[in-house]
């Protein structure tokens, strides 16, 4: 799976390529489940075990899937969508499988659960999803709900951001295109239809983005003005960047780092795609030190995570994410804050976000950031899927409820006479 870890100092390098491992292969206790549909053809199966034997915990299966599909112009349009739904139908039902099957036949059973899961999902009891669908750590790590469990099994909904003023006339031209409810987000659509949305002619002249509704959201919290100076700590390829652009009229600045030049090179593309100006990218890799002496109205640290919060998106993940990953990587957050504080002017912004839900990486965070750091008080906005909630500080987005990934964010704002920062061990 991928950590998100592309800000961690010290690792700007690519993954290097290991030796691909054999997919665990389990037998479906629940026999009476049906196997493969008609309209899976033997050689479409085959063809997505051989993506499942080239994925592992390097190379995600989301990624091996786009290069094999890239590879093989001459599959139609629906035997593509039949091989990503097979591949994703196995991890999504990984932990459904019992040891002894073929992988050709475990691939097999996991597409007949998802197609009875589509049909009639109220057919799995809730021992079930609790025993089956996630690894048995993470109950230790976040609260676990069955309306969360039965989220995770749905297949994703798919998200655009559109360039300002082209909402209407982009969901025209693409259709099967639904605005955001309630109207409070006008460039956000919600897309229904089957094709390649990236081989479009629109997103090729940049007007619009695939981005998650949640993801859209952490843009909308920064709240960044026309004109401001933003700092996007964890920039990776963009999206949050271009969003941040958008926002800002393409006026002001935006200062994106990452540890990873790669990704920069893609955030540069992709800007120059949008024709987003306001925009200087930097490799970050010491924390220590902070890339430039620029004061900043707001800080956006999208920090690595164990992306728990994706596990409807990326069902590969839960099978090669670890206990172990999420205590790192809450270490790694806590010295991303710190070393982003120091950067946020006199009443500037500082923005927490993360794809994920457990404990140790939402709520852990920001409480030892707010002992740590005095000067920075909770900073209280409106609630970006609800007119009528009440302000808060901080936001735990779910799938079951929003329709997109599972993400925490906090938001403080630094006091106009701060005071000396805590050592805290």
């Amino acid at each position: 799976m991928r950590h998100r870890v592309h800000c961690q100092p010290g690792q700007s390098q690519k993954p290097s390529r290991s030796t691909p491992q054999q997919p665990v292969i389990q037998k479906v206790e629940r026999i009476h489940r049906p196997g493969v549909p008609p309209e899976f053809p033997r050689d479409l199966v085959e063809l997505a075990c051989e993506i499942l034997r080239q994925a592992d915990r390097s190379h995600p299966a989301d990624a091996v899937l786009r290069s094999f599909l890239r590879a093989r112009r001459n599959l139609t349009r629906a035997s593509r969508s039949l091989i990503s739904e097979a591949v994703f139908s196995y991890y999504r039902w990984q932990g459904w499988l019992r040891s002894g099957s073929s992988l050709t036949a475990g691939l097999a059973q996991a597409i007949g659960l998802d197609r009875a899961w589509r049909d009639q999902p109220d057919s799995f009891t809730d021992a079930e999803l609790r025993e089956n669908t996630i690894p048995a750590w993470i109950h230790r790590q976040m609260t676990v709900s069955l309306e969360w469990l039965r989220a995770l099994q749905m297949p994703p909904k798919i998200w655009l951001r559109t360039r300002p003023g082209q909402t209407q006339e982009l969901a025209r031209r693409l259709g099967d295109c639904h605005p955001f409810p309630l109207g409070i987000h006008p460039t956000a659509l919600h897309y229904t239809g089957t094709q390649n949305l990236f081989e479009t002619l629109d997103y090729r002249q940049g007007l619009f983005e695939l981005q998650d509704i949640c993801s859209q959201a952490v843009g909308w919290l920064c709240n960044p003005q026309p004109g401001q100076t933003w700092w996007d700590v964890c920039a990776g390829e963009g999206g949050k960047t271009l969003h941040l652009a958008d926002l800002m009229k393409n006026q002001g600045l935006i200062w994106a780092t990452d540890r990873a030049g790669w990704r920069l090179n893609r955030l540069r593309q992709r800007a120059a795609r949008s024709r987003v100006y306001n925009c200087r990218t930097r490799i970050w890799n010491n924390l220590e030190h902070p890339p430039f002496n620029t004061r900043c109205d707001g800080v956006l640290v999208d920090a690595p995570c164990s992306g728990i919060g994706t596990w409807h998106r990326n069902p590969q993940a839960r099978w090669t994410t670890s206990e172990t990953d999420v205590l790192e990587l809450a270490h790694l957050q806590e010295q991303l804050l710190h070393a982003a504080a120091s950067r946020v002017k006199p009443l500037g912004s500082l923005v927490y976000s993360v794809c994920t839900l457990t404990r140790a990486e939402t709520t852990s965070v920001a409480d030892r950031f707010e002992e740590r750091h005095p000067e920075f008080k909770p900073h209280l906005v409106n609630h970006p899927f609800s007119t009528e909630a009440i302000p808060q500080a901080r936001f735990t987005f779910l799938p079951q409820e929003h329709q997109g990934n599972g993400m925490f964010v906090a938001i403080w704002q630094r006091t106009e006479n701060p005071g000396k920062t805590r050592t805290v061990v």
